[in-house]
């Protein structure tokens, strides 16, 4: 129990040293949320939740998927990722009934509140982020920002 405790305060817990700036520039460090902080319908619009579920936060998948989020967080900041984790399904949570995961699983969801992507193992970053560019609102993100 203690174990699972610590690992789960871990994993919430953003490391600032972590985060190294330019002057002027500001990066918000990694820090998921759990499902009983927030609603899906609150990022509609605004973020692109992924969503990380697990039996429990020892599960090896969540660790290394945890692991490789935070390891390459910037990459996701610049895409309004927002990381949502459910590590408890013995709650059932609004969020686990309506996207019924089995065990582990890794949940995108657009801006736009339709789900795009729902992975069974871990999944690296490089792959999440070139779903997000192939999407219709981030191509439409990135000629904005162009001009």
């Amino acid at each position: 129990m203690t174990r699972a405790l610590i690992l789960a305060l871990a994993c919430l817990m953003p490391i600032a040293s972590a985060a190294q700036t330019s002057p002027g520039t500001t990066a918000i460090a990694f820090a998921p949320v759990t499902q009983a902080e927030v609603r899906l319908e609150d990022f509609l619009w605004l973020k692109r939740p992924v969503v990380v579920f697990a039996q429990t936060p020892a599960d090896p998948a969540f660790i290394e998927q945890m692991r490789l989020l935070e390891a390459f967080w910037s990459e996701l900041e610049d895409r309004d990722v927002v990381v949502i984790t459910d590590t408890d399904p013995g709650a059932n949570s609004a969020i686990r009934e309506k996207l019924r995961p089995r065990g582990f699983m890794l949940v995108l969801i657009g801006k736009d509140g339709q789900i795009v992507l729902r992975k069974p193992t871990p999944w690296d970053v490089r792959e999440l982020s070139r779903t997000i560019d192939k999407l219709p609102l981030r191509r439409e993100e990135i000629r904005n920002r162009r001009n």
